[in-house]
Protein backbone atom coordinates (compact mmCIF):
# COMPACT_ATOMS: atom_id res chain seq x y z
CA UNK A 1 0.00 0.00 0.00
CA UNK A 2 1.48 3.34 -1.08
CA UNK A 3 0.53 6.61 0.60
CA UNK A 4 1.45 10.16 -0.43
CA UNK A 5 2.00 12.51 2.53
CA UNK A 6 1.47 16.14 1.45
CA UNK A 7 2.71 19.14 3.49
CA UNK A 8 4.61 16.43 5.35
CA UNK A 9 6.74 18.43 7.80
CA UNK A 10 9.02 16.25 9.93
CA UNK A 11 6.90 13.14 9.50
CA UNK A 12 4.65 12.62 12.52
CA UNK A 13 1.72 11.58 10.34
CA UNK A 14 4.00 9.57 8.06
CA UNK A 15 5.33 7.45 10.91
CA UNK A 16 1.83 6.45 11.96
CA UNK A 17 0.93 5.32 8.45
CA UNK A 18 4.22 3.43 8.24
CA UNK A 19 3.41 1.59 11.47
CA UNK A 20 0.02 0.70 9.98
CA UNK A 21 1.77 -0.99 7.04
CA UNK A 22 1.93 1.78 4.45
CA UNK A 23 4.86 2.71 2.21
CA UNK A 24 5.04 6.50 2.54
CA UNK A 25 6.45 9.28 0.35
CA UNK A 26 6.45 12.85 1.68
CA UNK A 27 6.16 16.14 -0.17
CA UNK A 28 6.82 19.58 1.29
CA UNK A 29 7.82 22.97 -0.11
CA UNK A 30 10.57 23.20 2.53
CA UNK A 31 13.46 20.80 2.80
CA UNK A 32 12.80 18.31 5.62
CA UNK A 33 16.08 16.61 6.58
CA UNK A 34 14.45 14.84 9.54
CA UNK A 35 11.66 13.26 7.49
CA UNK A 36 12.10 9.52 8.09
CA UNK A 37 10.96 8.25 4.68
CA UNK A 38 11.34 9.04 0.97
CA UNK A 39 10.98 12.78 0.45
CA UNK A 40 10.34 15.15 -2.48
CA UNK A 41 10.75 18.90 -2.15
CA UNK A 42 8.00 20.51 -4.21
CA UNK A 43 5.00 22.83 -4.12
CA UNK A 44 2.10 20.48 -3.37
CA UNK A 45 -0.37 22.41 -5.53
CA UNK A 46 1.80 22.00 -8.63
CA UNK A 47 1.92 18.20 -8.50
CA UNK A 48 0.83 16.39 -11.64
CA UNK A 49 -2.35 14.30 -11.43
CA UNK A 50 -0.51 11.35 -12.99
CA UNK A 51 1.93 11.37 -10.07
CA UNK A 52 -0.93 11.36 -7.54
CA UNK A 53 -2.52 8.35 -9.21
CA UNK A 54 0.63 6.33 -8.55
CA UNK A 55 -0.47 6.10 -4.89
CA UNK A 56 -3.29 4.16 -3.26
CA UNK A 57 -4.24 6.97 -0.87
CA UNK A 58 -3.24 10.53 0.01
CA UNK A 59 -2.89 12.39 3.31
CA UNK A 60 -2.65 16.18 3.33
CA UNK A 61 -2.01 18.62 6.19
CA UNK A 62 -2.34 22.10 4.63
CA UNK A 63 -0.86 24.98 6.67
CA UNK A 64 -3.06 25.94 9.61
CA UNK A 65 -1.72 29.45 10.22
CA UNK A 66 -4.66 31.13 8.48
CA UNK A 67 -7.05 29.97 11.19
CA UNK A 68 -5.28 28.51 14.21
CA UNK A 69 -6.32 29.89 17.57
CA UNK A 70 -2.65 30.47 18.45
CA UNK A 71 -1.85 32.84 15.56
CA UNK A 72 -2.48 36.56 15.97
CA UNK A 73 -1.50 37.27 12.33
CA UNK A 74 -4.02 35.06 10.52
CA UNK A 75 -4.65 37.56 7.72
CA UNK A 76 -1.10 37.09 6.45
CA UNK A 77 -1.74 33.45 5.54
CA UNK A 78 -3.77 31.77 2.81
CA UNK A 79 -6.37 29.04 3.27
CA UNK A 80 -5.07 26.24 1.03
CA UNK A 81 -7.70 23.69 2.06
CA UNK A 82 -10.09 24.27 -0.91
CA UNK A 83 -7.28 23.98 -3.48
CA UNK A 84 -5.88 20.93 -1.74
CA UNK A 85 -9.31 19.28 -1.64
CA UNK A 86 -9.77 19.91 -5.37
CA UNK A 87 -6.37 18.34 -6.06
CA UNK A 88 -7.18 15.25 -4.01
CA UNK A 89 -10.63 14.82 -5.50
CA UNK A 90 -9.15 15.09 -8.96
CA UNK A 91 -6.86 12.17 -8.20
CA UNK A 92 -9.82 9.84 -7.64
CA UNK A 93 -8.06 8.37 -4.59
CA UNK A 94 -9.10 7.88 -0.98
CA UNK A 95 -7.85 10.87 0.96
CA UNK A 96 -7.45 12.43 4.39
CA UNK A 97 -7.23 16.18 5.02
CA UNK A 98 -6.01 17.12 8.51
CA UNK A 99 -6.04 20.40 10.35
CA UNK A 100 -6.44 22.05 13.75
CA UNK A 101 -9.62 22.77 15.68
CA UNK A 102 -9.55 26.45 14.75
CA UNK A 103 -10.22 25.68 11.08
CA UNK A 104 -12.78 22.94 11.63
CA UNK A 105 -15.46 24.96 9.80
CA UNK A 106 -13.37 24.75 6.63
CA UNK A 107 -13.39 20.95 6.66
CA UNK A 108 -16.29 18.78 5.52
CA UNK A 109 -17.79 16.53 8.23
CA UNK A 110 -14.46 16.14 10.05
CA UNK A 111 -13.73 13.54 12.73
CA UNK A 112 -11.82 14.79 15.78
CA UNK A 113 -9.06 12.68 17.33
CA UNK A 114 -7.35 13.25 20.68
CA UNK A 115 -4.20 11.87 22.30
CA UNK A 116 -6.32 10.52 25.16
CA UNK A 117 -7.88 8.09 22.65
CA UNK A 118 -4.51 6.43 22.10
CA UNK A 119 -2.78 6.65 25.49
CA UNK A 120 -0.33 9.41 24.58
CA UNK A 121 1.34 10.15 27.94
CA UNK A 122 4.73 11.11 29.34
CA UNK A 123 6.34 11.04 32.80
CA UNK A 124 8.70 13.81 33.92
CA UNK A 125 11.81 13.57 36.09
CA UNK A 126 9.70 13.86 39.25
CA UNK A 127 7.47 10.95 38.30
CA UNK A 128 4.50 13.11 37.32
CA UNK A 129 2.41 11.82 34.42
CA UNK A 130 0.84 14.04 31.78
CA UNK A 131 -1.72 13.21 29.09
CA UNK A 132 -1.87 14.63 25.56
CA UNK A 133 -5.17 16.09 24.36
CA UNK A 134 -4.21 17.85 21.08
CA UNK A 135 -7.43 17.80 19.07
CA UNK A 136 -6.90 17.32 15.34
CA UNK A 137 -9.67 17.22 12.75
CA UNK A 138 -9.76 14.86 9.78
CA UNK A 139 -11.89 15.12 6.65
CA UNK A 140 -12.10 11.95 4.56
CA UNK A 141 -13.93 10.78 1.44
CA UNK A 142 -14.47 7.42 3.14
CA UNK A 143 -15.94 6.53 6.52
CA UNK A 144 -13.54 7.06 9.45
CA UNK A 145 -15.02 5.71 12.70
CA UNK A 146 -14.41 7.67 15.90
CA UNK A 147 -12.66 5.58 18.57
CA UNK A 148 -13.73 5.80 22.23
CA UNK A 149 -12.11 8.50 24.33
CA UNK A 150 -11.56 7.75 28.03
CA UNK A 151 -10.30 11.30 28.57
CA UNK A 152 -7.25 12.26 30.66
CA UNK A 153 -8.44 10.16 33.63
CA UNK A 154 -7.36 12.75 36.15
CA UNK A 155 -3.96 13.48 34.62
CA UNK A 156 -2.89 17.06 33.85
CA UNK A 157 -3.14 17.90 30.14
CA UNK A 158 0.05 18.71 28.22
CA UNK A 159 0.60 19.85 24.65
CA UNK A 160 3.38 20.87 22.28
CA UNK A 161 3.02 24.16 20.40
CA UNK A 162 5.03 27.21 19.48
CA UNK A 163 8.26 25.38 20.26
CA UNK A 164 7.19 24.67 23.86
CA UNK A 165 6.08 21.72 25.97
CA UNK A 166 3.37 23.20 28.15
CA UNK A 167 1.05 21.89 30.82
CA UNK A 168 -2.34 23.10 32.02
CA UNK A 169 -4.97 22.04 34.58
CA UNK A 170 -4.66 21.41 38.28
CA UNK A 171 -1.64 22.88 40.01
CA UNK A 172 -0.18 23.93 36.66
CA UNK A 173 -3.02 26.25 35.65
CA UNK A 174 -2.22 29.97 35.72
CA UNK A 175 -4.72 32.80 35.72
CA UNK A 176 -8.29 32.60 36.89
CA UNK A 177 -9.94 30.13 34.58
CA UNK A 178 -7.81 31.15 31.61
CA UNK A 179 -6.27 27.74 31.05
CA UNK A 180 -2.94 29.28 30.05
CA UNK A 181 -0.17 26.74 29.69
CA UNK A 182 3.23 27.05 31.39
CA UNK A 183 6.55 25.30 30.81
CA UNK A 184 7.74 23.00 33.59
CA UNK A 185 10.81 24.49 35.28
CA UNK A 186 13.89 22.29 35.37
CA UNK A 187 12.60 19.79 32.80
CA UNK A 188 14.02 18.83 29.39
CA UNK A 189 11.15 20.15 27.31
CA UNK A 190 12.30 18.42 24.13
CA UNK A 191 12.51 15.02 25.82
CA UNK A 192 9.05 15.46 27.30
CA UNK A 193 7.65 16.60 23.95
CA UNK A 194 9.24 13.70 22.09
CA UNK A 195 7.85 11.30 24.67
CA UNK A 196 4.26 12.52 24.64
CA UNK A 197 4.20 12.89 20.83
CA UNK A 198 6.15 9.64 20.28
CA UNK A 199 8.46 11.45 17.84
CA UNK A 200 12.04 10.88 19.14
CA UNK A 201 13.64 12.15 15.90
CA UNK A 202 11.82 15.49 15.74
CA UNK A 203 12.60 19.09 16.70
CA UNK A 204 10.38 21.21 18.94
CA UNK A 205 9.17 23.25 15.97
CA UNK A 206 8.50 20.09 13.99
CA UNK A 207 6.44 18.58 16.79
CA UNK A 208 4.54 21.84 17.28
CA UNK A 209 2.99 21.37 13.82
CA UNK A 210 2.86 17.56 13.73
CA UNK A 211 0.13 14.95 13.87
CA UNK A 212 1.12 12.37 16.52
CA UNK A 213 1.88 8.99 14.90
CA UNK A 214 -0.72 7.26 17.10
CA UNK A 215 -3.48 9.18 15.28
CA UNK A 216 -2.43 8.13 11.80
CA UNK A 217 -1.57 4.59 12.83
CA UNK A 218 -5.25 4.30 13.70
CA UNK A 219 -6.34 6.12 10.52
CA UNK A 220 -3.97 4.03 8.42
CA UNK A 221 -5.43 0.77 9.70
CA UNK A 222 -8.97 2.01 9.04
CA UNK A 223 -7.96 3.22 5.58
CA UNK A 224 -6.41 -0.12 4.72
CA UNK A 225 -9.64 -1.86 5.75
CA UNK A 226 -11.67 0.56 3.61
CA UNK A 227 -9.48 -0.11 0.59
CA UNK A 228 -9.59 -3.88 0.92
CA UNK A 229 -13.08 -4.32 2.33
Amino acid sequence: MRLLDLYCGEGGAAMGYHLAGWEVVGVDASLQPRYPFAFIQADVLTLDARFLRFFDAIHASPPCQFGTELNSHKARHLNLIPQTRALLRGSGKRYVIENVRGVREHLQAPVSLFGTMFGNEVTDSQGRRFALSRERCFETNWRLPTPPDPGPQGLPIANVFGGHFRVRSGEFRTGKGTGRMVDLPGEDRRALAQGIMDMPWATMNGMSEAVPPSYTRYIGSQLAAALHG
